[in-house]
């Protein structure tokens, strides 16, 4: 589980340098897609990270990423893995910065030795109230 807990954690790690290629190295061929951006499910593609630079640009320096109780089962060459991720940023243009917690699913394959992301899902609760707003002031302890 080790090597998979790295992979992850190595993963999160890279958003904060930019290297849109070093982080999509992470992802298996055909990964499906559920991320916080509109629409409900990313388009399959080649997985060239253009999303995900077109993403970052939006940002005065690439995101950080922290993941936090991170749990993993696995299964020969099948590993499944949840965390309470922290993603922080200053949006381009403004004078301040964000922080905020979400949800984080993945689906992991062993491939030719290597463990990678075959599917993944990120999402944010949101209020009950009637309101439909994303919970997006939540933190771990709550």
């Amino acid at each position: 589980m080790n090597e998979i807990q790295e992979t992850i954690e190595r993963k999160a790690a890279l958003l904060e340098t930019g290297d849109v290629e070093a982080i999509m190295s992470h992802y298996a061929p055909g990964y499906v897609e559920y991320n916080l951006a509109p629409p409900l499910r990313q388009p399959s593609g080649p997985g060239d990270g253009a999303q995900l630079k077109a993403w970052m640009a939006g940002f005065e320096k690439p995101p950080r990423r922290e993941v936090t109780q991170l749990e993993i089962t696995t299964d020969g060459d099948v590993a499944f893995a949840t965390s309470l991720d922290r993603l922080s940023a200053v949006p381009r243009g403004a004078t301040g910065g964000f922080s905020m917690w979400f949800r984080v699913t993945l689906g992991l394959r062993r491939i030719d030795g290597r463990w990678l992301v075959t599917h993944e899902h990120e999402s944010v609760p949101f209020e009950m109230d009637g309101s439909l707003r994303a919970a997006t002031g939540l933190t771990p302890a709550d």
